[in-house]
């Protein structure tokens, strides 16, 4: 393996050449030539990053100004909406610092922009993760909350980015092509083969991680008694094969690229010259995950609508005519667990539309 060096002690880490040496070796003039389809194709981009953003922002500012989303699971989900809106962020800059910009980048500037993009969606792929673990450890503990939930709410958020911060920094610290250009990718020529395999393999165990807690969510669920087998449950595996569908059907094409990246000989594979188009599609993902996982709660509906409306309420009656009542389980506790409205361990999984059945909430997460 190549030595990890430090930017600042080689070189050629600062030589704009070395971008379009790249360049020319893995994509030719391909990069260079800006066609009218690529200009519409970059300005939709653009488009939909601004709308993840705002979309992302909305569910954090409704997060943070409603006293009753304080609890550990809407944290969680505040976290992931975080992660999305970087992930908008970066995607976007991307795109900008695209096309013919790319060769006044130095191989830092051109790290950082991808780096930044990799760690985003990976922060974002991860707070998935850290979800599952959530509600699987709420689903199979009698007692969900206990004085170690804070430590464990921080460990799983901190892990999330501490992880994709390392996977998008890991080139920038060596592990590229600069020294070695029959080992570049042809999608990102910088980046090294070896590198967007361990990134595959990465996101491969994930998916297979959320599958099978949920896969074990559903068999504690379908096999509990009746306190825990209610339309609670059919909202929790609706909502399961929701979000396992859009990771799936968002993700797996840019896996695909990625992997045949990985295995093409050089100029064989001609789709991977399209490849943006590939992780423009995985960057729905970040759009869909708010919708997946708070426009199915009333309550953040109705918290969506006074922020958008009139940016404020009264204390019993919303201005935009919406009573502040909790209306779903997930602010419902039973009172065999007695614990206060903002801290029910239900989660965003919940039933939306009609209230639970008595004692669905208790011991079920």
């Amino acid at each position: 393996p190549h030595p990890i060096l430090p930017p600042r002690r080689s070189p050629e880490y600062f030589n704009t050449e070395k971008i379009r040496e790249h360049y020319n070796f893995t994509k030719g003039d391909s990069e260079a030539s800006a066609s009218t389809s690529r200009w519409v194709m970059s300005i939709l981009i653009v488009i939909l990053c601004c709308f993840i953003v705002l979309q992302n922002l909305l569910v954090l500012v409704s997060v943070c100004r409603n006293k009753k989303f304080h609890s550990a699971m809407y944290i969680f989900i505040g976290n992931l909406a975080f992660s999305d809106l970087l992930a908008g962020l970066a995607f976007m800059a991307n795109i900008l610092l695209s096309g013919s910009t790319t060769f006044n980048l130095t191989p830092v500037q051109w790290f950082v922009r991808e780096g930044t993009a990799f760690a985003t969606l990976a922060a974002s792929v991860f707070s998935l993760l850290a979800i599952a673990i959530e509600r699987h450890v709420a689903i199979t503990k009698v007692k969900v909350y206990s004085s170690d939930k804070n430590c464990r709410m921080v460990l799983l958020i901190g892990a999330c980015w501490v992880i994709a911060a390392a996977i998008g920094s890991l080139p920038i610290m060596g592990w590229n092509c600069m020294s070695d250009l029959r080992d570049c990718s042809t999608v990102l020529p910088l980046y090294s083969k070896r590198y967007l395999l361990f990134v595959i393999t990465i996101f491969t165990l994930i998916l297979v991680a959320i599958v099978g807690l949920y896969g074990r969510i559903y068999c504690i669920v379908r096999s509990s008694h009746a306190d825990i087998a209610t339309a609670q449950t059919l909202a929790l595996l609706k909502t399961v094969t929701i979000v396992l569908g859009a990771f799936i059907v968002c993700w797996l094409p840019a896996f695909v690229i990625l992997l045949m990246d990985a295995s093409c000989a050089l100029r064989k594979c001609w789709v991977l010259y399209k490849a943006n188009y590939f992780f423009a599609f995985a960057t729905l993902n970040s759009a869909a995950n708010p919708v997946i996982y708070t426009l199915r709660s009333r309550d953040m509906r109705r918290e969506f609508l006074r922020v958008l409306c009139c940016g404020r309420r009264d204390q019993r009656r919303g201005r935009c005519g919406l009573p502040l009542r909790a209306s779903s389980s997930l602010e419902r506790c039973s009172p065999k667990h007695d614990c206060p409205t903002a801290t029910c361990p239900t989660g965003p999984m919940a039933p939306m539309g009609k209230s639970a059945a008595p004692g669905a909430g208790g011991g079920s997460g």
